[in-house]
């Protein structure tokens, strides 16, 4: 059996297909998948306030933000199995966290560690849409060599670089 990811020119035929016969409006779940990582780190603040505090009313609050940010996710993630649904969660929260520490080393001037992190984030960030957009199989990522996404790959770019690519032109923000 093919993976999704087997060969390279045929995944980026059949997305290019999609958009094509599929239009989807990409740039609203961009801002939505942003919208539910603040609210994965709102949910996080409740928690911190209430234990800081000792305040049980912040964790009434974080159950709130938490049922709004389920019911935000099940519009990006319609059709999912096993853990993908916490695998998607976790994915955003990780993007955004590294997002953040990356923001902070900038404000530091540490560019080339907060490059670092940016990278990273992104890498995360296009794996979420990746298992979302079923461009890959989430049981298929440990099979890929680190510098491939399939044999026939000769660029090379490594599993994260290809599905970045993909992503960045999959996903646009600026559509209105």
């Amino acid at each position: 059996m093919e993976s999704p990811i087997d060969n390279y020119q045929k995944l980026i035929e059949k997305i290019n297909y999609a958009k094509r016969e599929n239009p989807l409006d990409l740039s609203s779940d961009q801002d939505l998948s942003i919208a539910i990582m603040n609210l994965v780190s709102i949910e996080e603040h409740f928690f911190f306030t209430a234990k800081k505090t000792g305040k049980d009313k912040y964790f009434d609050l974080l159950r709130e933000v938490r049922e709004m940010r389920k019911t935000l996710l099940g519009k990006i993630i319609k059709d999912y199995e096993g853990e993908i649904w916490c695998i998607s969660k976790h994915l955003l929260a990780a993007s955004m966290r590294l997002m953040e520490v990356g923001t902070k080393l900038l404000g530091q001037n540490k560019n080339r560690e907060a490059k670092e992190m940016f990278d990273k984030s992104f890498e995360l960030y296009s794996l979420f849409w990746a298992i979302n957009f079923k461009i890959i199989d989430a049981k298929d990522i440990a099979k890929i060599d680190d510098e491939a996404i399939s044999k026939e790959d000769k660029k090379k770019k490594g599993f994260f670089g290809k599905i970045g690519e993909i992503i960045k032109n999959v996903v646009d923000c600026c559509i209105e």
